[in-house]
């Protein structure tokens, strides 16, 4: 079996209470399906940023949703990436669409902020994506590739880096792209970019569809939104529903 990364992103989801619940309950749930889940699957939670150190030494990654491009200094509200590492995190969400759309992100900011992760040896998970309006106009593969140019800019080691494609007219909508149009993009994507690059789909994504999308010849993994916030579910993820 290839080696495959499973992020679950809680997005603006779950307080103190909620978080410290869903940890005993992944215990358990971990521990009655371990045999169940192969030892190439690396995973973890993207939790906002008030649950993070709650994460600290689990047996999965502590992820951030977002950070800073900046070290330090005056900047009223920013988490920086020296902050996170001291809570544990070891990977970054950046550049997801409602971080674009909601929060006016462009790729040039992006960009900044994976040369930012680089830098301080956290791996960015780097989201890339359509619109439905793109999508049937048959602009995909422009819009990937424009989003892939300038959001990588100046990225050299690609195995440092975490590729998502996740088309926005599949995420939180029940849309699924099929296994075989998500295999074709991130085909593209890795063409695009580098051999050496895990690529995950994002966008609907739950235990029913779990398997076949992993089993796709360039995806290496999946970014999870709301399949991820109960732990009986997150976990038939990592056992690709079995």
């Amino acid at each position: 079996m290839k080696k495959l990364v499973i992020i679950g992103n809680w997005k603006m989801n779950k307080n103190l209470h909620e978080t410290q619940e869903f940890l005993s309950d992944f215990e358990k749930e971990y521990l009655n399906n371990k045999r169940k889940i192969n030892k190439k699957i690396e995973f973890g939670i993207a939790a906002p940023f008030t649950n993070l150190f709650l994460l600290k030494d689990k047996i999965f990654k502590s992820v951030a949703q977002n950070f800073s491009n900046f070290d330090s200094g005056a900047y009223t509200g920013e988490v920086s990436a020296s902050m996170l590492k001291d809570l544990g995190v070891s990977m970054v969400v950046l550049g997801h669409s409602e971080r674009r759309q909601y929060f006016n992100e462009t790729n040039e900011v992006v960009n900044k902020k994976t040369l930012q992760a680089i830098k301080e040896n956290i791996t960015p998970i780097v989201c890339v994506g359509e619109t439905l309006e793109e999508y049937e106009a048959g602009q995909t593969k422009d819009v990937i590739a424009k989003q892939l140019k300038e959001s990588l800019a100046g990225v050299e080691d690609f195995s440092k880096v975490i590729i998502a494609y996740e088309p926005v007219w599949a995420i939180g909508t029940g849309k699924t792209a099929t296994a075989e149009i998500a295999q074709d993009i991130c085909s593209f994507i890795r063409e695009n970019t580098s051999k050496k690059v895990v690529i995950q789909y994002g966008g609907s994504v739950s235990p029913s569809n779990i398997e076949e999308l992993m089993s796709q010849k360039d995806i290496n993994g999946a970014l999870v939104g709301g399949a991820s916030l109960k732990a009986d579910s997150f976990i038939k993820l990592l056992t690709l529903n079995k």
